[in-house]
């Protein structure tokens, strides 16, 4: 425990020493970040301006959309600092902030995903229903309450971090400061922190997962019994960009901590993939794969052009 009290900073190594790797992912992950505040807030205005586009779906597309902004700010432009910097460095009040925001925004992704099966299913299996069903304040309150249960969780675990004591080794192998890697420097006794952390995301992942899949096979019980086979297809288009969003999000996070924390490469490929790669797709798949969107960007452009 000598020099526990000593640490004022970490040292985040990052994903390489190599400077002039470090010099090429730079201009990468800038040129990510750029793709990710563009696509996410074109969408953003998009849902906005639109009459088209103002129904209970996009609606929460548009919050998706502004949590991945957060979510992707949270990180990228610390790692980006770091990978042009000789330092590296991060004060410990600056690490237990960003890992709250990191677990916080990740939660709230991971709602707002289950939220958005539940809207699908909704729309396939009671379209008649759909209008009373998803009405305006319920939709109001998924959206708020998937902000105030992710950030319940996030300060709760949050807190227990901070009485953590750290020692002579400060240095941490990510680019962003994360509980569990944290959890690894930590000379304190971390089990209650693990445990508390583990089961908190089990219950997060458990809840929202669940009502994903069953949403997802009431959806496709609802397919299955369509006759023609134009109708199955449109019913399928409707949900296949957010199947594909939820199957990247969800397994890169539940892989990432779940895992034994060890400081392997796979974590930082798995963090990079939720925190930084997901953000960048979600509007491309959407409006790749969304008829109306894609519409509404002709439309926009169109205009302006």
């Amino acid at each position: 425990m000598r020099n526990a009290s000593a640490v004022s900073e970490f040292v985040l190594l990052g994903l390489t020493a190599d400077p002039q790797v470090q010099a090429a992912l730079f201009v990468l992950f800038l040129v990510v970040y750029l793709l990710t505040l563009t696509g996410n807030s074109t969408m953003l205005l998009l849902v906005m301006s639109d009459a088209h586009l103002h129904s209970p779906m996009y609606f929460f597309l548009a919050h998706l959309s502004f949590l991945d902004v957060w979510y992707s700010s949270v990180s990228v432009p610390k790692m980006l600092e770091n990978l042009m910097s000789k330092t590296k460095t991060i004060p410990v009040g600056s690490c237990l902030t960003q890992a709250f925001f990191v677990f916080a925004t990740g939660g709230t992704e991971a709602f707002l995903l289950a939220v958005m099966a539940y809207d699908r299913y909704v729309a396939i299996c009671h379209p008649l229903l759909y209008g009373q069903m998803m009405s305006s304040r319920l939709c109001v309150g998924l959206v708020w309450g998937s902000w105030g249960v992710a950030l319940l969780n996030a300060l709760m675990n949050t807190l227990l971090a901070v009485n953590l004591k750290f020692c002579d080794y400060r240095t941490i192998h990510h680019y962003t400061c994360e509980l569990p890697s944290l959890f690894l420097i930590s000379c304190s006794d971390v089990s209650t922190n693990i445990t508390v952390m583990l089961w908190s995301f089990v219950i997060h992942a458990f809840v929202t997962f669940l009502l994903i899949l069953s949403s997802y096979a009431c959806i496709v019980s609802t397919i299955l019994s369509i006759s023609s086979t134009t109708g199955r297809s449109k019913a399928f288009s409707t949900c296949s960009s957010h199947l594909i969003v939820v199957i990247l999000y969800f397994g890169s996070a539940s892989l990432r901590y779940l895992m034994p924390t060890s400081g392997s490469p796979l974590e930082l490929i798995f963090s990079l993939q939720y925190s930084v790669i997901t953000p960048m797709m979600n509007p491309l798949i959407y409006s790749l794969k969304n008829k109306e969107v894609k519409a509404a960007v002709k439309k926009m452009f169109g205009k302006y052009c």
